[in-house]
């Protein structure tokens, strides 16, 4: 894989996991109206993931080169 795309992919996963991270501890704080706003973020990234872990698969990409 070209090295740029790499590193791209990688940042923009760094993102993602910087992202649910935040949620995670902003969760332990939040009032209930803001806890179903942060559980339905963490529902999305987490689904992000996941379908990048399977095109990493069906495209015989190492998860680990990507950082997943």
């Amino acid at each position: 894989m070209h090295q740029r795309w790499v590193e791209f992919i990688q940042d923009f996963l760094i993102t993602i996991h910087e992202n649910i991270r935040e949620l995670k501890e902003r969760r332990g704080f939040a009032d209930p109206e803001e806890l179903n706003h942060i559980e339905a973020k963490l529902l999305a990234y987490n689904e992000v993931l996941f379908a990048l872990r399977a095109s990493a698969a069906e495209f015989k990409i190492p998860q680990d080169q990507l950082g997943l």
